[in-house]
Order: C-alpha cells, then structure tokens, then sequence
C-alpha cells in the first residue's frame, strides 16, 4: 500500500534525525512549505542527482518558519522522520506547482552490533585526526545510529545516497565501516605526502653512507 507525498527533490541527502536548515524562495515549494504549516503535514526530500529525482529519499517535518521575506522567501527548519521509496513520481499535480509522489515507507531492522559502533568511532577518529578535523562524535560508543555519522565520514554525495538505501542498521555498520577502512590509508599517504612536499627546499642533514 502507498500514500501520497509532496516531494522537494535538492542535490542532497538527508537522513532521519537529522536537523535540516533550507531557505525556500521558489514558488512552487513556498506553497508547498505554507501547506506543511497550515495543515501539519509533512513533505518528501528525494536525492536529485544526475539530472534525476532518485527513487529513495527521507520523509520530512517542518519544525519552525524561523523568518519571512517580504517576497514570500523563507528560512525553515526541519527534521528528517523516516526513509520512503517512491513507486509513482508525478511532476505535475493538479492545481498544484510542486511535484510529488505515491511512496512506501522503509521500515528495517534498527539493531545495529554494539561493537562495529565502538569499530565506527575509532575509525571516525582516525580520520579526524589526519585530516585535523575538531567536531564532535557521539558520546556513546555503544548507543548511536550510523545516520548520525553519515555526514561525517567522507562519503560521496553517490555513496550517501546509496548508504540511505541500505534498510538495515547492520548492513549500514558494515558499508560504513569498510568505506572507513577503505578512505583512511589513502589519507594517511596523502598526508606523508603533504609532510614530503613541506619539507622540499629546506635544509637537511645528510649523512653519507660511506
């Protein structure tokens, strides 16, 4: 069985939980947003990419219109709920501007393994660190979901899409996981690299080996 969606397809991915900052200003999704206030509905974000409304996106809330333009334009917040596939995408909507779509919601398994989290931070660790990045992980070693980390690892626009359509919390641990293990030695030559290059024309010791 499917239900109808507005969707408000962006060249991005979002994920459930996360806090969403958009600042609306075409037509069509300023009815669309003025909509999702008056009835407290809520609207789908599907990836565009390639010049393509993707078939998996996430279902989203508005939270808060935090500020009006005398044009319509507005700054809103929101949050991602679940994940949806869509089985029919109409572009056009009687007397409507914006698009949308007949979808499922994705339901899965949410139980991820304890210790491929404590694996995941490590990981997320050692990719900061040679990269010099400061940001906040969480807290939890053991109580956290992989979406809260997707952002964060250096996936690629095509693999955050590809990570949201995995529906399971273990199969997600472990794509997360070996794109980790896959990334880190490439950044770690990178930064050798980086240290060769900064020492080029500096003075060096050099002792004869005879």
């Amino acid at each position: 069985m499917t239900d109808f969606l507005p969707l408000f397809p962006l060249k991005l991915v979002a994920f459930p939980g996360e806090e969403l900052n958009l600042h609306i200003f075409e037509p069509r999704y300023k009815q669309l947003i003025r909509e999702c206030e008056q009835n407290g509905t809520t609207f789908g974000l599907p990836a565009f990419l390639d010049n393509e409304v993707m078939d998996f996106g996430t279902e989203i809330e508005l939270i808060k219109i935090v500020k009006k333009g005398s044009d319509g334009s507005m700054d809103i917040k929101t949050r991602g709920l679940g994940i949806f596939k869509i089985h029919e995408y109409y572009s056009i909507i009687s007397d409507k501007l914006y698009s949308g779509g007949d979808i499922k919601r994705i339901t899965g398994n949410e139980n991820g393994d304890p210790l491929l989290y404590f694996k995941i931070l490590d990981l997320t660790e050692q990719l900061f660190e040679y990269l010099s990045i400061k940001k906040d992980i969480p807290n939890d070693r053991a109580d956290f979901s992989t979406y809260e980390m997707a952002h964060h690892v250096g996936f690629s626009i095509e693999q955050e899409y590809k990570f949201l359509t995995i529906g399971d919390e273990l199969n997600r641990q472990e794509f997360m996981v070996e794109h980790l293990e896959n990334l880190i030695p490439i950044v770690k030559d990178m930064e050798r690299l980086r240290k060769r290059v900064e020492m080029n024309g500096h003075f060096k010791n050099i002792i004869p080996p005879v």
